[in-house]
């Protein structure tokens, strides 16, 4: 039986074949999911034309994760296609350029504002907005993206710490929609070659050293390990895992230096 046979699933953050989203939602589609895409603003017609190369072409609701409007009419859209919802992937983060590549110290508060607002706050919105479509399919799960938090990296600057807030969220929504039956857990990848990595300057420099350092490679290029553990966190395979952050880097994170 497909891993997630029946399954109704959000899948947010698609903007090309690249991203981790698509791989997701592919993989989702593949093991059984009926799947709906989220975009908004001028990258909504982009998601739709992504969404036809997907083996089922899904449609897309339009969703601006920072209002409360675009989250409460997701939400009601969802409930009149489907009445529940069993999973949603948080796959959202922007921060502007003088938040990123050096400008740390030098970053006005308001593009830091966006920076957390947009990449750790909405995970909370989107929580809050879709919890009682999870409740209503016994709990479900959340998964969100994360690039490790734990150090600073070259030119992650606002972005890394907007990450480590993401990371304490997941613990505290995890905490919160417990008592519904909800998981709530996110998935560190590796560094992923996609359009967003590609607006980090500097950030190439991190791609070419990171599969010397993890013992089991990495490419950058393949979005399909991470979907596959995207996708296993969706289903009712890990019925106890809540709160939690799966590395998926190829064992980059546990390696003190180049293991090549």
């Amino acid at each position: 039986m497909p891993l997630l046979e029946g399954k109704r699933l959000l899948v947010t953050g698609v903007l090309t074949e690249a991203s981790i989203a698509f791989a997701a939602a592919r993989v989702a589609q593949q093991e059984g999911a009926q799947v709906v895409l989220s975009g908004f603003g001028r990258g909504l017609s982009i998601t739709q034309r992504i969404a036809a190369r997907l083996p089922d072409p899904p449609d897309v609701l339009e969703l601006d994760v920072t209002d409360p409007a675009h989250l409460d009419a997701v939400a009601d859209q969802l409930r009149n296609r489907w009445g529940a919802l069993d999973g949603v992937v948080h796959a959202v983060a922007f921060a502007p350029q003088t938040a990123l590549g050096g400008n740390f110290l030098s970053a006005p508060w308001e593009d830091v504002a966006t920076t957390v607002q947009v990449s750790t706050y909405s995970y909370a919105a989107l929580g809050r907005a879709l919890a009682p479509l999870l409740a209503e399919a016994g709990g479900g799960a959340i998964v969100g993206l994360t690039f490790d938090a734990t150090v600073a990296w070259p030119s992650y600057d606002w972005m890394g710490v907007a990450k480590a807030g993401l990371e304490s969220a997941n613990r505290y929504l995890a905490r919160d929609l417990g008592g519904q039956r909800t998981r709530v857990n996110l998935v560190a990848a590796g560094p992923i070659a996609t359009i967003a990595a590609k607006g980090i300057p500097g950030f190439g420099g991190i791609n070419e050293g990171w599969s010397r350092r993890a013992p089991l490679g990495w490419d950058t290029r393949d979005t399909e390990p991470v979907a596959r553990v995207v996708c296993a966190l969706l289903s009712d395979f890990m019925p106890a895992v809540t709160g939690e952050i799966v590395h998926v880097d190829g064992g980059a994170h546990a390696m003190g230096a180049d293991v090549r």
